[in-house]
Order: structure tokens, then sequence, then C-alpha cells
């Protein structure tokens, strides 16, 4: 089965919208789809249309999104578990409830920030993944 949404509809179900760019980004996501068989679709940001992605793009350089149509749900590690969540297996969704948790979510938030900074130095990563600095 294959979970991309070659159009970028989302109109049954939200979307998780990840780097397409990034090797790390997209084997992750393909471990997630081949252990947990997500239900939600997830598809590289950079194969959908620019009009749904225009309003997300400085964030989606820096983090998986979910999108229900134009609109971002949540992204990073709460984006994560809720594609996480959507398994039929009860295993995946537990997993899921348990990032929800207050202190596990803060714990999950910081990882994830962490894994996306260094992306680029995880198996898989390559220099194309890592995140363009922003001056401040």
């Amino acid at each position: 089965m294959d979970d991309t949404a070659p159009d970028g509809a989302t109109a049954q179900r939200p979307l998780l919208v990840f780097d397409g760019d990034c090797a790390f980004c997209q084997a992750a996501i393909q471990q997630i789809r081949d252990r947990a068989r997500p239900q939600m679709l997830a598809a590289p940001w950079q194969s959908l249309p620019e009009p749904l992605i225009r309003p997300h793009l400085q964030r989606l350089d820096r983090e998986v999104l979910l999108l229900d149509g134009e609109t971002a749900l949540c992204g990073g590690a709460s984006a994560l578990a809720r594609f996480l969540g959507s398994s039929p297996a009860r295993r995946y969704r537990g997993m899921a409830l348990f990032l929800r948790l207050p202190v596990v979510s803060l714990l999950a938030r910081q990882i994830y920030r962490w894994v996306a900074d260094n992306r680029y130095r995880m198996p898989a990563g390559t220099a194309a993944c890592a995140i363009p600095r922003t001056p401040h």
C-alpha cells in the first residue's frame, strides 16, 4: 500500500508532511510505515501543491507537520505521535498515548528538536538533511 497522497488531497483524513529531500526523514517515516502501518497518509512536502504548503514553508524545513487541508494541526513530536496513533496495532496506539502524557510530551518535543537539529548526522542522514541556519 502506498501511503503517499499523489495530489495532496487531505479531505478524508489528516496528512503527515515531511522533508522529502532528507534521507533520514524518509527512512524514519518508512520505518513507521513498515512497522506500525498507520492509517494516516504521509507525503513529502515537495510533492504537494504549492498553495497547500506555502503558508508552512518555514516550519516544513524544521519539522514534520500534520495538515488538515491547509491547516497545520500540529508539528514535530506531536504530529509523529498522532501518525503513530493511527496504527491499527494496539501497541503503537499505546505508544502514541504514552507520548501524549504531559511530562513525556515535553521530553519528546526536546528529543525531537535535538534529532531534527542533528538529522544530517543520523543514520541515512546526508548534508541535504541539515536544517538551514537562520540569523538571529
